[in-house]
């Protein structure tokens, strides 16, 4: 029950990396045929993935991780417009993945300004919240596709429209809209034109493709500077030796998403509903975080009072059950109740007190059925 943490690879995915971690192991940059042919494949790659995304093969940048694709998206961004008398302006919301936040607090440690945007009780950043938060120095927004933790789906292509109307009014080339799409690959559509974005994340162990490999798709004519330096791999933007069975397991693992997005979503759907219902009606007091109608097919979080998440996530492991109260992705010394709920209502004692359960490809009504059976005994 915690898919958004992370997804095991699937047997069709691992069947196209093995060669390649074991006969086709070459450099590719060398320049003898092994290489050489490896750097084929992985351009061959690239081009798969731009066309399941309607992309340029040319806009498909491969990092090492979601979190190394956010570093580059800002870091590039702010490094490249930063000058002597210029200092760049960055919209995001304080609902966004710690691999967009802590960024952001880096940023302003180097001079940068920062704006973080509230949310509504839903999690949905306002339109309008954007639009005022819009200044001449402002070159990057950053909004996630979907919230991992409460899995509300916010409205990239109003976002989208927001910050086009304002770059064209400004006569500039910036700001440009960044959006970490991690959570969103399996279940949403990543047709970067019809969304609008200048630039996405996407996550390899996300939609059940390998660890260690991240996409950055960044629309030509974006300007960025390298993060790492080195070898000058990826035009120069990503430097060191690729990673050619992650980015070949990656192509193949999005395409299956992309394929299978529909069906899946609706099998998804039905179960999160099933649960949602059951353990509010079950659980007195119980209420969901974020939208149930923009809502990601997997994600049910849910906040039942006086509770510690945090010991029911425990209490639930000795009892065969996974989930989180809060993402997996925050270190754990830090304090483990979600930042994210509590932005919704300003409500420290749900955040403490709430649950999130994430489905996948595995998951079958018998699995829901037996933690929506369980919990009510626990509370």
């Amino acid at each position: 029950m915690d898919y958004a943490s992370i997804t095991p690879v699937r047997k069709e995915v691992m069947s196209v990396m093995e060669p390649f971690l074991k006969e086709f192991f070459a450099n590719p940059s060398a320049l003898y045929k092994e290489g050489v042919d490896n750097k084929t494949a992985i351009e061959k790659a690239r081009e798969e993935i731009a066309l399941d995304i309607n992309g340029r093969p040319g806009e498909i940048i491969f990092t090492a991780s979601g979190t190394e694709s956010n570093n580059l998206a800002l870091f590039g961004i702010f490094n490249f417009f930063k000058k002597d008398k210029f200092v760049p302006h960055i919209v995001t919301s304080v609902i966004e993945h710690p691999a967009i936040l802590e960024v952001c607090k880096e940023i302003e440690k180097l001079g940068g300004e920062v704006t973080y945007l509230p949310v509504d009780s839903q999690g949905f950043v306002l339109i309008s919240d954007i639009k005022k938060s819009l200044r001449k120095n402002t070159v990057l927004v950053s909004i996630m596709y979907a919230n991992n933790e409460i899995g509300t789906i916010q409205p990239i292509r109003e976002i989208a429209k927001t910050v086009r109307a304002f770059r064209k009014s400004s006569s500039n080339i910036y700001p440009y809209f960044h959006t970490d799409a991690s959570q969103a690959a399996n279940y949403l559509n990543l047709n970067v034109a019809e969304l609008g974005v200048d630039m996405m994340t996407l996550d390899g162990g996300k939609i059940y493709g390998p660890r260690g490999v991240g996409v950055l798709f960044f629309k030509k004519g974006v300007s960025l500077a390298p993060v790492l330096h080195g070898g000058g791999q990826e035009g120069g933007l990503r430097s060191g030796t690729e990673n050619i069975s992650g980015i070949i397991g990656f192509a193949k693992a999005l395409g299956l998403a992309v394929s299978e997005r529909e069906k899946e979503s609706a099998r998804l759907i039905a179960l999160r509903n099933y649960f949602i219902s059951s353990v509010l009606e079950k659980i007195p007091n119980s209420s969901l975080n974020g939208s149930l109608e923009d809502r990601l097919p997997n994600n049910i979080n849910i906040c039942i009072p006086n509770i510690s998440g945090e010991f029911a996530v425990i209490k639930l492991d000795s009892l065969g059950v996974a989930c989180s109260s809060s993402s997996s992705c925050r270190a754990i010394s830090e304090n483990s109740f979600s930042y994210v709920v509590e932005a919704l209502n300003n409500n420290r004692k749900c955040a403490e007190s709430s649950l999130r359960f994430t489905l996948g490809r595995n998951t079958k009504k018998a699995d829901v059925g037996k933690v929506v059976n369980l919990l009510p005994r626990l509370f």
